[in-house]
């Protein structure tokens, strides 16, 4: 199949509706039939401002960011990004391209 790697990035003190943004993301992702998403948290990075955000500082908690990704059509990644820009939530996206099929382990 065709279709799309969707990343979402954001601040992992992000909240929309109550929820951590990851949490809030991956339960609108189910409510549109995706078939599965995965949330990992950053050990360290730096975004647009250039300030560097490192796990090992506690002042620092909450300030790291969360990326949660998909593989989906494109038709997916079109009504999630929209659900997201219609959330109003402070977060980056990236689609890249993919090709991907499902290998079933049984002979």
């Amino acid at each position: 199949m065709k279709g799309a790697y969707l990343r979402f990035y954001a601040h992992e003190n992000r909240k929309v509706e109550g929820l951590p943004f990851y949490e809030w993301l991956l339960g609108a992702a189910r409510k549109l039939g995706i078939q599965g998403g995965t949330a990992f948290k950053s050990m360290a990075g730096f975004g647009r401002r250039g300030v560097l955000h490192e796990a090992k500082f506690f002042e620092l908690a909450g300030d790291l960011a969360v990326e949660v990704e998909f593989i989906v059509t494109e038709e997916q990644a079109a009504q999630l990004v929209e659900v997201v820009r219609a959330a109003h939530v402070g977060a980056l996206y990236a689609k890249v391209a993919a090709e991907f099929e499902v290998l079933d382990g049984e002979p």
